[in-house]
């Protein structure tokens, strides 16, 4: 679990857009404010999102693509997407996207089953060249060249060139075209012998059939299942090719579905050969004109290298990563942009929870929630579990004992039994959640023929409100601070577990006769956003009801008295530290609610003040230049431009706006620098835009690094330098 600290939240993960929500399935829940997390990229604004593209990051074991399977569920089922999954992992040769295709009435095509005639007259004659051109790389990556490239052209008009075998034979014996037929044989001739791979070698059987098999088109979600491959098989870069032109050229076109996504699982084998990586990148970059999505699952982005994972980063607007190492977190973190304090929680993340990064400017960690109908579709650990449960039967039973042994143990067991009971005592005087048994024993409890679960009882609120009661007053509240320390811990400042404990401590001071304090902690409660019901129901309800389990009486069993708080109160011994953590907690709720109110006057004011429009003149490296920002009439955008005004001593301008960058750089042709500019969505047309500009003047050279400022830059009109804050001049 994420522990971030009530009095460091603000600081430590500060969420750019933190009041941002986003339309569409539920996802899961948000481990710094505890809020729901939805998100449908297609269902954003084109503003916030100008691509709907995904990028799934985590080791093993991380989530990454439980979540992946989730999300395609729960947007097949609530708004009809259509899915198309390469699938290349899972157990016993089956792959892990199997079950949940199968729950769906999906179709799973495993790899052999598929067939395209890569000549055939129904592919458009440049699809059907780039086809061919990419099972020739798949298979001998150095045939193809200039030479070569002419021979296949020229082999395509042959009137035998209708399927692979006739293309081959076209290949070696050619006829006379602009160049005599001895001369294409030649050049023809290792392309013929790629493609013979595909007629005679391992990876017959693919493509060499006159007919194609190709799949239905109104299929809810398709998997084409690679799992019995060989990883390092050519047969997947050409299966992928293969794959790719079907989707573009037949899926695509003629399904119906509102939203379409095309998965790829594991995806690093895929987009490092030469022969598809093209193919995805073109996909990429004209999914939003499709109406599709592409949904990228891998481990890290660094099995990449530097050029094709920067591609991809910056082709994706969505990004969820998962547990990575320190490492690789902070690749990752540079690749996409990552504030330092995401980068650093990456490492320590759990099963299920995830970075993600929603635009250029939205980041939060998110906890995905499932369903139990969902862990059996999505679950791909049963191997494991089965080699755990083995080596539980499997463990030796214990060894005969002598008499004089088995006195020994009596005895140990006896000072044991009396120890244990003495720490169970203790934890039941904390009031503190308490775990029963799942499994009791058999001896113990006859007759229970039923598992039962694990049970958790929360009774803090309750103690809390026994010991005003009994006018233990200083206890009470050191007591509801500890708890509310903990709740925001687990789920966040702003959930519902974390503001009972306003509720509580509210009533504690009724208690204890302070009514002002009761009356604070309660606007403190409206300002949270809890309307005066809630927090009524909360209050009334906080004696029994604010756990996380069920606290049944075990069938036959007898009910323990209850300790008497005489008992109780010798074993509340907190320490100094505690009282002083609880005090900070009480304070940090109480100036976050000041800070809210103080926020909401500041955005008051700069509504008063709003001008659309901010700009600053620099002085960098020697050049003179304005910085000038531009809000657009439906305060969605802001265009950035940085203007040197021709200044002969310009030679290099730049722009970083997020993860967007732009730049301009004198070259031989150019007298003066074009002036660059961006475009940045915005989610609160209040909120300051931050971006950094650099300068290059005249002794800048190519590669050198040039003059930066950040600038911060405010639609009142007014431009500040980010690390001083000082004011800067304009003649806006």
């Amino acid at each position: 679990m994420i522990r971030l600290p009530s009095t460091l939240a603000a600081i430590t993960a500060p969420l750019v857009a933190s009041n941002t929500t986003f339309p569409g399935i539920r996802i899961g829940r948000s481990l710094l404010d505890g809020r729901e997390f939805r998100l449908s990229p297609v269902q954003a604004s084109s503003a916030l999102l100008p691509s709907t593209n995904s990028l799934a990051l985590g080791g093993l074991g991380s989530g990454k693509s439980t979540t992946a399977k989730t999300r395609a569920r729960r947007e097949i089922l609530d708004h009809g997407h259509q899915y198309v999954v390469i699938d290349s992992f899972g157990e016993d040769n089956i792959g892990e996207w199997a079950p949940l295709v199968r729950s769906l009435g999906g179709r799973v095509i495993e790899a052999g089953s598929f067939t395209l005639n890569p000549c055939s007259t129904l592919l458009p004659p440049p699809v059907r060249e780039q086809l061919l051109r990419s099972l020739i790389v798949a298979a001998e990556p150095d045939a193809l060249n200039r030479k070569a490239t002419h021979a296949l052209q020229h082999a395509l008009t042959h009137p035998k060139a209708t399927a692979l075998g006739g293309l081959i034979d076209a290949l070696v014996s050619p006829e006379d075209g602009r160049w005599p037929a001895a001369r294409l044989a030649g050049w023809g001739e290792d392309v013929a012998i790629a493609l013979s791979r595909y007629t005679d070698g391992a990876l017959a059987g693919l493509f060499d059939c006159r007919d194609s098999g190709l799949p239905e088109v109104d299929q809810r979600i398709t998997s084409f299942d690679f799992s019995r491959l060989d990883r390092n098989s050519p047969a997947i870069p050409s299966l992928m090719a293969a794959i790719s032109v079907w989707a573009e050229h037949v899926w695509l076109p003629q399904s119906t579905a509102v939203h379409r996504h095309l998965v790829l699982e594991e995806a690093w084998q895929i987009l490092l050969s030469p022969a598809t990586s093209e193919l995805i990148q073109r996909m990429l970059k004209n999914s939003r004109k499709a109406a599709m999505s592409l949904d990228v699952v891998m481990h890290t982005l660094s099995d990449l290298g530097d050029g094709p994972a920067r591609d991809l980063a910056r082709l994706c607007e969505v990004a969820h990563v998962g547990r990575l190492g320190p490492e690789e977190a902070a690749a990752v973190g540079a690749l996409l942009g990552l504030p330092e304090w995401a980068v650093a929680e990456i490492p320590t993340l759990a099963p299920g929870q995830a970075v993600w990064k929603v635009g250029p400017h939205y980041v939060d960690i998110i906890e995905t929630v499932l369903a139990a109908e969902e862990i059996a579709l999505t679950d791909t650990s049963s191997r494991r579990r089965a080699a755990q449960q083995a080596h539980t039967v499997e463990e030796p039973a214990a060894p005969v004992r002598t008499d004089e042994e088995d006195d020994d143990s009596e005895c140990e067991h006896d000072q044991e039994h009396e120890e244990d009971h003495h720490d169970h005592n203790e934890e039941q005087d904390h009031g503190l959640a308490l775990v029963v048994a799942a499994n009791p024993d058999p001896d113990e409890e006859e007759g229970w023929d039923w598992e039962m679960p694990p049970i958790v009882i929360d009774r803090r609120h309750h103690d809390v409100l026994q010991a005003a009661r009994e006018g233990r007053c200083n206890e009470a509240a050191q007591l509801a601070a500890m708890g509310e320390r903990e709740d925001i811990n687990a789920h966040g400042i702003m959930s519902d577990q974390a503001v009972s404990w306003l509720a509580t401590r509210a009533r504690v001071a009724d208690l204890c006769g302070s009514p002002d304090q009761a009356q604070q902690l309660r606007a403190t409660v409206a300002r949270m956003g809890k309307d005066p019901d809630w927090y009524t129901a909360a209050a009334e309800q906080t004696d029994t009801t604010w756990y996380s389990g069920v606290d049944p009486d075990p069938p036959g069993a007898d009910a323990q008295p209850p300790v008497s708080s005489s008992e109780r109160r010798p074993s509340r011994v907190w320490p100094y530290v505690a009282v002083v953590a609880a005090a900070s907690v009480a304070t940090a709720v109480i100036w976050q609610g000041a800070e809210a109110e103080q926020r909401q006057e500041d955005r008051k004011a700069v509504a008063e003040a709003y001008k659309g429009r901010s700009g600053a003149e620099l002085h960098l490296d020697g050049v003179k230049a304005d910085l000038v920002a531009q809000w657009t009439s439906d305060r969605e955008r802001v265009v950035i431009e940085l203007r040197s005004f021709f200044d002969a001593n310009a030679r290099y301008l730049r722009i970083d706006a997020g993860s967007r960058s732009v730049q301009s750089a004198l070259t031989a042709d150019l007298k003066y620098l074009r002036d660059p500019q961006i475009e940045v969505p915005v989610t609160d047309p209040l909120a300051e835009v931050t971006v950094r500009v650099a300068v290059g003047g005249r002794e800048w050279k190519e590669g050198a690094r040039a003059v930066s400022r950040e600038i911060r830059l405010s639609p009142t009109g007014v431009a500040y330098d980010a690390e001083t804050g000082e004011r800067l001049p304009s003649d806006l």
